[in-house]
């Protein structure tokens, strides 16, 4: 049964091929945070461990959110891993070590580029006429927003050098 919600077929496609490639970046991004969870080691192992757990869940709860987005406006997610690579803005691979603070150097990265893509498309998505979704990715905004904060506010800094007085 075609969907009608007010907004013409045309947008609604054109809302659910960006939300597509969202999809796709936040299922590649639950992937490497699974990796993360999973090969992590160090002497902070036990605290990252539980905060990896924490991000997958909360990953895997906007994936299947978004899916259910893309049906809201009656359009299919798309669903293989194939796909996935194929839209996706991220990389899978991963080339550092088990450390903690690699796995989150990668992530962060992953998080502000998704961050970047969903306030990139939040205007043109208004546009389409459609602010269910622009207030639905407003909200997942937030979410990226505050997991890469904590990944900030986590990652080793450089040691910077104090200017020795004379």
């Amino acid at each position: 049964m075609r969907t009608n919600i007010g907004i013409p077929q045309e947008n609604t496609a054109k809302v659910a091929e960006r939300l597509s490639v969202l999809l796709a970046d936040e299922y590649v991004l639950y992937t490497k945070t699974l990796r993360a969870h999973w090969n992590q080691e160090g002497l902070d192992f036990h605290s990252k461990h539980l905060f990896f757990e924490e991000s997958y869940n909360k990953i895997k709860e906007q994936v299947d959110s978004i899916a259910e987005r893309l049906r809201k406006i009656g359009h299919y997610a798309p669903a293989t891993l194939e796909k996935f690579l194929e839209l996706t803005h991220l990389s899978e691979e991963y080339e550092g070590d088990n450390s903690s603070d690699g796995y989150m150097k990668v992530l962060l990265s992953d998080h502000s580029s998704i961050i970047i893509y969903i306030r990139g498309i939040i205007s043109m998505i208004e546009e389409y006429g459609d602010v269910g979704t622009a207030d639905f990715l407003t909200n997942l905004l937030q979410e990226h927003e505050k997991i890469a904060w904590v990944l900030r506010a986590s990652v080793a800094k450089p040691i910077e050098k104090t200017p020795v007085l004379q």
